[in-house]
C-alpha cells in the first residue's frame, strides 16, 4: 500500500510506468513477446485534497460519527481542530489523535446502540489490514479484526445545548485503504549503521533507510527532518545509531535557488563539535534529498545557535544508502547446469569466470553466490554437503570446504549463500536434524542464533548490502512457505565474533508460497510467490511491508527464482533477472521480457552479485 513512490530512487524506478499501467508477463513458453499494456488508470493517481465539514446543527450520531472521521482525516492547517469540534470538551481534552492509525480495508460498518434517550452507542468495525504506531511506523497486519467504540451524549449547557457530540472514543485514527493512500505519504529517514563490535578494523559508514508515513498536508522537508531528529522506529534501534541526541530542529527547512537546504537545530554551540556537525548534516542530505529529489538538492548547511558546517552531495555520497551493494549491475553471473559459473555483460556473450569455477569443478559448484566487490565467490556443492569459498582469479583454488551439512537426502543441507557488503557471507543449513544459519568471516564459521522461530525452519536468507537487515523464508510443518524480515546484530570479539538474527515481522503476510525473494533497492524487496489459491506473481514489497504498487508484476508459474540488485548509477535501475523451470534466463527491460542467449546451453542459476 506504499502511497508515494519516491521519484528520485524507487527500487523499482524503471518499472514504474509498467507497474502503475499494468503487468508486464513472462511467457510461459515459447520465445519472449511484447506485451500491450493497457492504459494508465489515470484519476486514480490523483492526489485530491479534503477539506474538513464541522458538524451541522441537528445532525443524528450516525453522521455526526462519518463527519468526525472524515475531519479527523482531512487536510487542514490547525490539527485537528474541525474534528475536535464533534467531541465534548472533556472528550476533547482526552482524546490523543498521535497515538497511531489503524487502516481498513474498506469504509468501517457502524452499528448503533440505543441507551437512553440523551446516550448513544455506536460500534465501528471492519478488518484491519495495516496500522501506523505512535512513531509513524508502519505495519502490515494479515487480515485483522477491529472493533471500536463511539458514545454520543446530548450537550447540556454551551452554544451546543442539545445537540449530540461524541464524549468517549478510542485514541488514534481510523482510516480506510482508499484515504490512507491519498491522505499519506511515505517518508525515508536515514540513520547509520551500528558498528560491529566483532569486525577488525574501522567499521564503514552507510545510511540504512527507515519508512515511516506522514500526513501529507505537512511541509515534506520540514516534517522529514522532525522525524529524522527523533529518533529511529522501535524495530530499526538495535541496528542503527542517530546524530541527533536530544537535538531538535529549529523553524522551518528552506531551500535556496542555488539548491541548498538550511536547517537549524536547538544546539547552543557547535564549537568542537564539527564531526558530530557533519553526522548530522549527512543524515539530513540524505532524509531531505530523498523527499525533494537528489537533482533538487546539492548542500546542506547546517546551523546551532552559534557555528555549524555544510555538506555537499559529494561528500554525501561516501555514506550513501546502497553504497555498499558492490557492482552497478552490469556483471551478471548465471551457472549452467554441469556446474560451470560464467559472467555476461549486456547481451554480450557469456564468458567463463577466471579461477576454480569458471572449470568443471570437482565437486560440481551447486548454489554460488558472488562477492558484491566481484572478488570471490562462495558455491554449495550441488548435493548440499559442502560450502567453499574462492578467489575468482585464475590463480585461486577451491580448497577445501569451510562447512559440511550432513545431508539426510537431495535438496536439504547447505544452501542460500548470500553476502552483505562488508564481506560477511550467510547460508543456511537446512537439515531437519540440525537446521542453522551461518556466518563466515574469512576463514571463521560462526552459528548464527535466530529468535522467534515458533517451529518453523529457516529455508532461504537474503542480506542486504548495509548487513543490518535480513529476509527470511521460513517453512512450517505443512510446507507453506512464508517471508519475514528481520534484524543482524553483532557482538563479540574479532577472535570470538557473534551474531544473532532477531526481531522477526512478517512483510508479505497474504502469500503462503513464497518461491523466491531478493533486494530490489536498500528498502524493497522483490518477492515471487503467491497467494491462497491464485497464481504465482512477483511483488515489490517495503521493508516495513507496505507494498509499492498496487499492482503485482505478472511473471508465471514458470518463473522459479528472480534477482535484483540494489546498485544504483545515477537513475540506472539493473533489470530484473528470472530463471525458468525450463532452464532459461530471462531480464526485464521496461515492460518486455528479453530472453539471454546460451547458445543451447542450459542454466541453473541467473543472479547479481550478492
Amino acid at each position: 500500500m506504499r502511497a508515494d513512490l519516491r521519484s528520485a530512487r524507487a527500487g523499482c524506478a524503471a518499472l514504474a510506468v509498467l507497474l502503475a499501467a499494468g503487468c508486464a508477463a513472462m511467457p510461459a513458453d515459447g520465445p519472449p513477446e511484447r506485451v500491450g499494456l493497457p492504459p494508465g488508470p489515470g484519476a486514480e493517481n490523483l492526489q485530491v485534497r479534503v477539506f474538513p465539514v464541522p458538524p451541522h446543527k441537528g445532525e443524528d450520531p450516525r453522521d455526526l460519527l462519518a463527519g468526525f472521521l472524515a475531519a479527523s482525516n482531512a487536510d487542514e492547517a490547525k490539527d485537528y481542530e474541525t474534528a475536535l469540534k464533534y467531541l465534548t470538551a472533556d472528550a476533547g481534552k482526552r482524546w490523543n489523535p498521535q497515538a497511531g492509525v489503524a487502516v481498513l480495508a474498506t469504509t468501517p460498518h457502524r452499528d448503533e446502540t440505543v441507551a437512553s434517550p440523551e446516550a448513544k452507542t455506536i460500534t465501528v468495525s471492519g478488518t484491519k489490514v495495516a496500522e501506523l504506531d505512535e512513531g509513524d511506523s508502519y505495519r502490515v497486519v494479515s487480515d485483522a479484526s477491529y472493533q471500536q467504540q463511539f458514545t454520543f451524549v446530548k450537550e447540556t449547557d454551551g452554544p451546543d445545548k442539545g445537540e449530540w457530540r461524541i464524549d468517549r472514543l478510542p485514541d488514534g485514527l481510523i482510516i480506510d485503504q482508499t484515504n490512507f493512500k491519498n491522505g499519506y505519504r511515505a517518508v525515508h529517514r536515514y540513520f547509520y549503521a551500528a558498528s560491529d563490535p566483532s569486525a577488525a578494523g574501522e567499521s564503514l559508514s552507510v545510511m540504512v533507510p527507515d519508512p515511516i508515513y506522514l500526513r501529507r498536508r505537512t511541509d515534506p522537508l520540514t516534517a522529514a527532518a522532525r522525524a529524522l531528529a527523533a529518533g529511529p522506529s522501535g524495530w530499526l534501534a538495535p541496528a542503527v545509531y542517530s546524530a541527533f541526541d536530544r537535538v531538535h530542529i529549529q523553524g522551518a527547512v528552506t531551500v535556496g535557488d542555488d539548491r541548498t537546504a538550511t536547517v537549524r537545530v536547538d544546539v547552543p554551540d557547535f564549537a568542537g563539535r564539527q564531526t558530530n556537525c557533519t553526522q548530522m548534516a549527512t543524515q539530513l542530505f540524505h532524509t531531505l534529498a530523498d523527499q525533494q529529489g537528489k537533482a533538487q538538492i546539492d548542500r546542506v548547511d547546517l546551523a546551532g545557535e552559534k557555528g555549524g558546517c555544510s555538506v555537499s552531495a559529494t561528500q554525501a555520497a561516501a555514506s550513501a544508502p546502497g553504497h555498499l551493494a558492490g557492482t552497478s549491475g552490469a556483471e551478471q553471473y548465471y551457472r549452467l547446469a554441469d556446474g560451470q559459473l560464467l559472467t555476461v555483460q549486456g547481451d554480450g556473450p557469456g564468458r567463463a569466470v577466471p579461477g576454480p569455477l569458471g572449470g568443471q569443478t570437482q565437486p560440481k559448484a551447486g548454489a554460488v553466490a558472488v562477492r558484491r566487490d566481484g572478488a570471490g565467490a562462495a558455491a554449495v556443492s550441488a548435493d548440499g554437503a559442502a560450502l567453499y569459498v574462492t578467489g575468482l582469479q585464475e590463480s585461486d583454488k577451491l580448497g577445501e570446504p569451510l562447512l559440511t551439512s550432513h545431508v539426510p537426502k537431495p535438496g536439504q543441507g547447505l544452501a542460500s549463500p548470500s553476502w552483505d557488503g562488508r564481506q560477511n557471507l550467510w547460508v543456511v543449513d537446512r537439515d531437519p536434524a540440525a537446521g542453522n544459519v551461518y556466518m563466515v568471516r574469512g576463514r571463521t564459521v560462526v552459528k548464527v542464533q535466530v529468535d522467534g522461530l515458533g517451529g518453523r525452519t529457516v529455508q532461504d536468507v537474503r542480506v542486504s548490502s548495509d548487513g543490518t537487515r535480513v529476509a527470511v523464508v521460513l517453512q512450517d510443518g505443512d510446507g507453506a512457505r512464508s517471508l519475514r524480515i528481520g534484524l543482524i546484530l553483532h557482538e563479540g570479539t574479532a577472535s570470538a565474533p557473534r551474531a544473532r538474527i532477531t526481531e522477526l515481522r512478517a512483510v508479505a503476510p497474504l502469500l503462503t508460497d513464497v518461491a523466491s525473494v531478493s533486494w530490489a533497492d536498500t528498502d524493497q524487496l522483490l518477492v515471487l510467490g503467491k497467494e491462497q489459491g491464485k497464481l504465482q506473481l512477483l511483488h515489490y514489497v517495503g521493508t516495513d511491508g507496505s507494498q509499492s504498487s498496487d499492482s503485482p508484476l505478472q511473471g508465471g508459474e514458470s518463473m522459479t527464482s528472480v534477482s535484483a540488485s540494489e546498485s544504483r548509477t545515477g537513475e540506472s535501475v539493473p533489470p530484473v533477472l528470472a530463471l525458468s523451470s525450463d532452464h532459461r534466463i530471462f531480464r526485464l527491460q521496461g515492460n518486455q521480457w528479453r530472453e539471454v542467449a546460451l547458445q543451447g546451453q542450459q542454466a541453473a542459476s541467473f543472479d547479481y552479485p550478492g
